[in-house]
């Protein structure tokens, strides 16, 4: 059949095998070359015969070695050769074999064709045949149909070999195996029958030398005339036997070349046997010489690879080191994680103790409401019970009035009745009870009070010192601590502004510079002009001379003029980088500005804070003094039950506002945690910035000043020597 389009061929087989799941790249020709993807394909149709073992016998790093992808390109071909002749039973023909050296090297699609067709035929002939075919038929209409043909076309060129055919191909073949033997017996028969005319003839022929050879044994017999040679009988036997002499002549010299040629065969079998064995030995030594080869190619391949390897290593060696440094800076950010988690579990725990301590703060809110009012209902009976005490007063002060009005009518009436006697008496019985009852009143309040209540007011007076004291050295603290910033803030300002000033008379002397080359190159233009006007006065010069001398001044102004324009250059840089830190510190300002006022603001905050320690204290005061009073009002006798019932009271709400005295103090110790953490981070993200702009400043002041001055320099000695050389030279024209 006619061979298809070569091209077409391989494009489709490609085509067809990237319908199999493999591992090594099938995409490309390129990709086929090394013989790995062929590989994994016949481990897929055929898994018992091409075994891992088998598949391990390919090379996977073939890379650019062309060597090593036709050595598993051979392996592929051998191991399709062998498994059409051991599993399939067939032998390929007329089949061209591809041309390995060709698809290794240079990935001719033609060759690579037909070695995928091979491929395609130990497909559509496995046992897994319908499951390929199926695939076959699953493809596009044009690569199907090529692909049908290359199956075609291998199958002509097939053969059954002595292996046993398939059972469905069983019975055709001894039918056709039973018609040859039949027309071989029919020509059999046909070869007999002229076998037994050819015996027939042989067998007349047979009885007619017979009779001649009797015949002639009977001449024999009587062969007395042979030794006469004038009988024709005589003449014949002298002819037969000088013939009979010359061959038995001839006999012997073909035996001695015979001998000769015996001796020269053994020579030449034992010529052949050392070649056979020498070429047995080359052909050992040839296969050693293609595998060192082909190692020499694995190993100038791996050669390669290792000059790469070292290259990567010593990469590798510079980024270890590298990740050295980084793993340090991960411990230690790490390490600041850690702590910083800390310190948010902390807070967190701060916030939700916070939002559970909101709740009782509403509550002691809504207790300190219900005790305002109760309190000032107690004033209001305060208030009253005062204006009762004050009509008692005056009733006292009416009654004591009366008492001197009766002891004068008592002292006038000394001699009257009993009845007098016993209501003096019984004035006086009621004089002591009022002594007793002030007395009694004049014990105070601590003797009223029961000694828990008089433990808890000491107790109470002892802590208020104590916070007094603690809120003057957290004052003091804090004080102290906005003055470290204010201080820290004024020492940066005035950084700052002697870095301004420095800038500034950094200003200046470039400006006198600059003034100073202005008048320098104004001096030499002169001196130029005086030296042109004198010459003529002593000895013309030559016009050479003349002429050299004015280019010469004209090549020392041109040179003036560019160093002048490089100074200029120079100086305006100078101007705008001045500009630029000058716009810097502007920017700067507001952040100082703005970190004054945040001083300024907490300190606002703190003052609040001790004013409203101070109104509680007050409040606590007051509100001690109004119990003392209401204590003091209180009659013992008649209202026992009464007064233990508000000492609890009162108990109780002293305990709620130590409660919440404490509370307060806690949350009074949050907020200086978190201000002053706060005021540290600030401090030292201004302080990282102040040390920043400082570093960059003095950098930059440092790298201006040194490069400015040795070129100003180089500048002054190279004009001085310029203008040294022409008033040298215009002296030595004059002479």
């Amino acid at each position: 059949m006619p061979r298809m389009a070569d091209d077409e061929l391989c494009e489709s087989l490609l085509i067809w095998v990237q319908t199999f799941d493999l591992d090594a790249p099938s995409e490309t020709i390129q990709d086929l070359t090394d013989g790995v993807a062929l590989g994994e394909i016949l481990c897929q149709i055929g898994s018992s015969f091409f075994t891992p073992s088998w598949f391990g016998r390919l090379k996977q790093d073939a890379g650019d070695s062309w060597r090593i992808r036709v050595s598993n390109l051979k392996k592929v071909q051998e191991g399709i050769l062998d498994f059409y002749n051991e599993e399939l039973g067939q032998e390929l023909t007329d089949f061209q074999l591809p041309d390995l050296s060709q698809v290794g090297e240079h990935a001719n699609p033609t060759e690579l064709g037909r070695l995928l067709q091979l491929v395609l035929g130990c497909a559509v002939n496995c046992d897994h045949k319908e499951e390929y075919i199926s695939t076959i038929m699953g493809l596009e209409e044009s690569v199907q149909q090529v692909v049908m043909e290359a199956i075609q076309e291998l199958m002509t060129k097939e053969i059954a070999s002595t292996s046993p055919p398939p059972p469905q191909e069983a019975l055709a073949h001894v039918e056709g195996q039973l018609k040859r033997t039949t027309e071989e017996k029919d020509e059999a028969l046909q070869r007999c029958h002229e076998l037994d005319h050819q015996v027939a003839s042989l067998l007349e022929e047979k009885n007619a030398l017979q009779a001649e050879n009797e015949h002639l044994t009977l001449k024999l017999d009587h062969g007395d005339t042979f030794g006469d040679p004038s009988t024709p009988a005589g003449r014949r036997y002298q002819q037969l036997q000088a013939t009979c002499d010359h061959l038995q002549e001839e006999m012997y010299r073909i035996e001695g070349t015979r001998d000769d040629y015996t001796i020269k065969v053994d020579m030449l079998q034992r010529e052949n046997m050392e070649l056979v064995h020498k070429n047995e030995q080359l052909q050992n030594l040839a296969e050693e010489a293609r595998s060192l080869k082909d190692e020499m190619d694995i190993l100038r391949h791996t050669s390669d690879k290792v000059s790469k390897y070292e290259g990567t290593i010593d990469t590798l060696k510079k980024k270890l080191e590298d990740l050295g440094d980084l793993k340090r800076q991960v411990k230690l950010l790490e390490d600041k994680n850690i702590m910083y988690m800390q310190n948010t579990m902390e807070l967190e725990e701060e916030l939700k103790k916070a939002n559970a301590l909101k709740s009782q703060l509403e509550t002691y809110k809504r207790q300190v409401h219900e005790l305002h009012s109760k309190m000032s209902e107690e004033t209001r009976r305060a208030d009253k019970a005062e204006f009762e005490a004050t009509r008692a007063q005056e009733k006292t002060t009416q009654l004591q009035a009366e008492a001197e009005r009766f002891r004068l009518e008592r002292d006038s009436l000394k001699e009257t009745n009993e009845e007098l006697t016993l209501n003096q008496l019984q004035g006086n019985a009621f004089g002591e009870g009022g002594v007793n009852s002030s007395e009694l009143g004049s014990s105070g309040l601590t003797a009223m009070l029961p000694p828990e209540v008089r433990e808890k007011m000491i107790r109470l007076q002892h802590e208020n010192k104590m916070l007094k004291m603690k809120q003057g050295e957290t004052a003091d603290e804090q004080t102290q601590l906005l003055q470290s910033l204010l201080e820290d803030s004024n020492a940066r300002k005035n950084d700052l502004e002697s870095e301004n000033r420095i800038g500034n008379q950094r200003i200046l002397a470039l400006e006198a510079e600059c003034e100073e080359l202005k008048q320098q190159q104004q001096r030499e233009g002169v001196s130029s002009n005086v030296v042109g006007e004198s010459s003529p006065g002593k000895l013309p010069p030559p016009p050479s001379s003349s002429s050299s001398i004015a280019d010469m001044s004209n090549e020392f102004n041109q040179e003036l003029r560019k160093k002048l324009q490089e100074h200029k250059e120079k100086l305006r840089e100078s101007e705008t980088e001045l500009s630029r830190k000058k716009a810097h510190i502007d920017d700067l300002e507001p952040k100082f500005t703005n970190t004054n006022e945040q001083v300024h603001k907490l300190k606002d905050v703190l003052h609040k804070k001790e004013d409203e320690m101070r109104s509680m204290e007050e409040r606590y005061r007051k509100y001690l003094e109004k119990a003392k009073s209401v204590i003091r009002t209180l009659d013992p006798k008649h209202s026992t039950g009464a007064s233990t019932s508000e000492i609890q009271l009162l108990r109780s709400q002293l305990q709620e506002k130590q409660k919440l005295i404490e509370h307060l103090e806690h949350e009074r110790d949050k907020s200086k945690i978190t201000r002053d953490t706060e005021e540290k981070l600030v401090v030292s993200a201004w302080y990282n910035l102040g040390m920043q702009l400082h570093r960059k400043a003095a950098e930059d002041r440092l790298s201006q000043t040194g490069g400015g001055q040795s070129f100003l320099a180089r500048q002054r000695q190279a004009s001085s020597r310029r203008s040294q050389a022409i008033l040298n030279n215009s002296g030595n024209s004059a002479r």
